[in-house]
């Protein structure tokens, strides 16, 4: 069988594209450029805040561990409180979900007190100076 055109099949020299591979490209100097363009986290900005499905986890934990002492996997914790979370009805998640947005709540409060002291920070000022011009335009006396 002449001419057969399979996955196998090879392709004549003068029909090849002569010249046309890229060059090899050094990939450490990419990695270098990601890790500077990406910021440091800030240690003192606030955690998010979990979701009610991490609240539950939180609470599964402990029971699980009790209950079998000796799996040690985290994915089998895991998939157990997956599976029990989606069997359960949206009454019996309604705590858990209550408790979620307690959290998001305090840390909405605390992401406010941090841009606060973030744009101190970013505009030179004092705490103080800041302080000051805030009971001022309140009009309480100290």
């Amino acid at each position: 069988m002449t001419g057969a055109r399979g996955k196998g099949a090879v392709k004549p020299a003068e029909d090849r594209k002569v010249g046309k591979r890229k060059a090899p490209v050094d990939r450490s100097s990419i990695r270098k450029a990601k890790r500077e363009k990406k910021a440091k986290k800030d240690p003192n900005k606030p955690k998010r805040p979990p979701s009610a499905f991490f609240v539950f986890l939180e609470e599964f934990r402990t029971t699980f561990k009790k209950e079998n002492p000796n799996v040690k996997a985290v994915s089998a914790v895991g998939k157990a409180a997956g599976e029990m979370w989606k069997s359960m009805s949206e009454e019996e998640k309604g705590p858990y979900e209550v408790k979620a947005q307690k959290r998001k709540v305090e840390y909405e409060n605390q992401m406010k007190d941090y841009n606060k002291k973030q744009e101190i920070s970013a505009n030179g000022r004092d705490a103080e100076e800041v302080n000051d011009e805030e009971n001022e335009g309140s009009g309480e006396v100290i």
